[in-house]
């Protein structure tokens, strides 16, 4: 099973622990368009502030944010899945899942990042600022940019079961599966039950609680279909609507009636 998540904005801060080693990152085959979005983020952030602000969409109070992505490279570096933060990270709460659930997260979450393309929660990355929906001048937008490198290193990820997308639409922009890896693929909704309308608070407390409570359980769905019958059985209420045709993803929405 493959999990696909969408970052945090805000992240924690990474610290005095050893610097990025960008070879020891996985999925080798994004190194040459993570060396680019690096360099150029590192260079628009020892440039003009104001510029380097606008484009990254950051207000006068986040401005502490362009001097940490201008020392990417000398900063501390910690697991992925203790740098993302916020909401649906607070929910499937990694620190306190057992060993065996750990090491499951460990094979099957991948993070996507504007900055990384994608990483495995173990990964070890500094803290950033730049999301998906950025437009760097020598690059153009991310969510484009990050399609191609994708879609070479992606499907092998995938391997041969599950894909459990719970990205958010800035994320998904960067890799939509294909063929055969879109038919084992299930994409998430959390509607609340009465007005069956997307709340974003608990929309991804939802999504960070589906995703612990498979780990804990030690459940890998081998499809969409084991996928349904897994989250009823957790006491998720599930609706469900299969591909139309082939090459499109199953659709799943998760109901529920209470919002925290």
């Amino acid at each position: 099973m493959l999990v696909l998540l969408p970052p945090s904005e805000g992240k924690a801060s990474s610290g005095r622990a050893a610097p990025l080693k960008p070879e020891s990152l996985s999925l080798p085959g994004l190194a040459d368009a993570r060396a680019a979005v690096l360099a150029e983020l590192v260079d628009l952030c020892t440039g003009d502030e104001a510029k380097a602000r606008e484009v990254l969409g950051l207000s006068e109070g986040l401005r502490g944010e362009v001097a940490k992505n201008a020392r990417l490279r000398t900063a501390g570096a910690r697991p992925a899945g203790e740098i993302y933060t916020g909401v649906l990270y607070d929910a499937l709460d990694l620190a306190s899942l057992d060993p065996a659930a750990k090491r499951r997260a460990a094979r099957s979450l991948l993070v996507f990042s504007g900055l990384w393309g994608a990483v495995r929660v173990t990964d070890r990355i500094p803290s950033y600022r730049c999301s998906m929906g950025v437009r760097l001048p020598g690059l153009g937008a991310l969510g484009t940019y990050w399609r191609r490198p994708m879609a070479e290193v992606l499907p092998e990820a995938a391997g041969s079961g599950l894909v459990l997308d719970l990205r958010s639409a800035a994320y998904a922009a960067a890799w939509k599966p294909k063929g055969e890896v879109a038919a084992r693929t299930a994409t998430v909704r959390v509607l609340h039950a009465p007005t069956r309308k997307v709340v974003s608070h608990f929309n991804k407390a939802t999504k960070g609680r589906i995703v612990r409570s498979l780990l804990t359980a030690g459940i890998v769905p081998a499809g969409p279909g084991e996928l349904v019958e897994a989250l009823r059985e957790l006491g998720y209420e599930v609706e469900v609507a299969a591909p139309a045709k082939a090459g499109q993803a199953w659709a799943l929405d998760v109901l529920v009636t209470e919002v925290h």
